[in-house]
Formats: C-alpha cells, structure tokens, sequence
C-alpha cells in the first residue's frame, strides 16, 4: 500500500456534544489538487485545521507519508508542522492586523529562528511571486486590499516550501483577475515542488477547472469516493 500523502485516519472531532467529525478517512497524495465539496457546516474546514495540524482529534490521528503525527501546533516539531500549509479564507481574520505585509510574511520564518536577513531575502522573493510591489511591503492591513492582503497571506504560506497546501475557500473574497493570479500561483508551484494541494470552495467551475480529483463533504467520508 503506497503511504504517501497527507492522512486522516478516523478522525473524529467534536464540540461540546455535537459531533462535527465522524471516524473521517482522508488522503492528499503529493501532486494532486483534491476538491472537498459540500455544503455550509458540513465539517469540511474543522476537517482542513486538523490536516493542518492545527486541531487536535478527539480519535482518529493524521499522518504524513505514512508516520502518524501527535499533538497539533507548536507540539508538533517544526520539522513537520511546516511540511503542511493552509490558507484561510478571510485574509483579515488570518493576519495581524499590527504587522506590515512584509512581517506577515516573514513570520513563519521568524518563528522557527530564521535569520533577520534570509528572512528578508525570502519576503522579497516570495513578494514578486505572488505579485506585491515593493511599496506595498511596508503597508498594514488596513492599508491594503482584500486581494493584496490574501497574495501575503499565499506568501506565509509558502514561505517553508511546503508538501501540501489546504485553501480553504481561499479564493471565495477576491475579484476574479486575483482569484485567477492566486490559482495560477498554486499551480506552478504545485508543479515545481510535486505538492498535494486540498481545495474547499463553493465554485463549482472553480473546482471543475482545477481539482483532479474530488470528494464528498467529511459527513459522507467514513469510505470517501472520488467522482473524477
């Protein structure tokens, strides 16, 4: 059986007595673009923040290339939480609104003690890839728009190369020439680094266009089924 890929294995999550979560079985295999579809409340961001390491299951366990994962954050080594980035939906609701668009992306980085100058070195590269011009780096969220502010965000989360990139409605807050730089972002560096990307939108051509591969919402997934 071929171990490779981003897992959930059985996960449950619940809240309180309201089970979000179910014994869910999931894979991301490197390469791929993995569409999650279904409707509002249906599980599939709680599903997202535990493959991104960042909600601990109540049961079940994710799993990285096979190795099973303990903990979520910063329990988790570095070494392994950076291998799995997400971007949010809201770029607001994911950055501090006190940093510059350049700390925002230098953050992770910073985090796991980069360097001051190859952190900086990397912000302006990562800048120019995702489309930000220089004076748009020392700008603050509320100086900046939507678009703008989730091109950082894109940034931060490919700031450590990482395997397996999860959108989670990333697209949904951006005009459509953004939504289509971003995508196209995606892609070429999903095609550079051979990285599994997981896709939760409600644009149905969207998902159509760019998924290779999609499945139903965590509560039909105790045996997920593709339909592509």
């Amino acid at each position: 059986m071929n171990e490779r890929g981003l897992a959930a294995h059985q996960v449950t999550v619940s809240y309180g007595r309201q089970r979000v979560l179910d014994r869910v079985d999931l894979r991301l295999v490197p390469g791929e673009t993995l569409g999650l579809r279904g409707p509002s409340g249906s599980g599939k961001s709680t599903l997202v923040r535990v493959l991104a390491l960042l909600h601990q299951p109540g049961g079940g366990h994710v799993s990285i290339d096979g190795v099973r994962v303990t903990g979520a954050r910063h329990r988790v080594p570095a070494s392994v939480r950076t291998r799995v980035a997400i971007l949010f939906q809201s770029p607001r609701a994911a950055a501090d609104p006190r940093l510059s668009l350049a700390d925002i992306i230098a953050e992770p980085l910073r985090a796991t003690g980069t360097s001051d100058t190859a952190a900086r070195a990397a912000t302006v590269e990562l800048a120019d890839l995702v489309g930000l011009t220089p004076d748009l780096l020392t700008r603050r969220p509320h100086a900046v728009s939507d678009g703008q502010l989730q091109r950082a965000c894109l940034a931060r989360a490919l700031v450590h190369q990482p395997d397996y990139l999860l959108c989670d409605e990333a697209t949904a807050m951006l005009d459509a020439s953004t939504q289509a730089h971003v995508a196209a972002v995606i892609t070429t560096y999903q095609r550079q680094h051979h990285a599994g990307v997981l896709l939760i939108t409600h644009d149905t051509a969207l998902m159509k266009r760019w998924a290779t591969r999609i499945v139903d919402s965590p509560e039909a997934m105790a045996t997920p089924t593709a339909v592509r």
